[in-house]
């Protein structure tokens, strides 16, 4: 007999309608898509970081003049 705490209120997860079930796992789908986005938005952010140095690195030094 599982339990959900919704308003510190603990429901019993056998004795909802199916309509709350069906909200429920909608519930936990979602919470699943909104962390593997943040994993991937974490990613990309450490790649941009990444791009950023590496743009910073390849840039000339200032005061250095490119002869053509």
């Amino acid at each position: 007999m599982p339990t959900i705490k919704i308003d510190n209120i603990d429901y019993d997860t056998d004795t909802l309608s199916t309509e709350a079930k069906q909200q429920l796992q909608m519930l936990s789908i979602t919470d699943s898509e909104i962390n593997r986005l943040q994993a991937q938005l974490a990613i990309a952010q450490t790649a941009r970081i990444s791009y950023a140095n590496a743009l910073k690195a390849a840039l000339p030094a200032i005061g250095d003049t490119i002869k053509l």
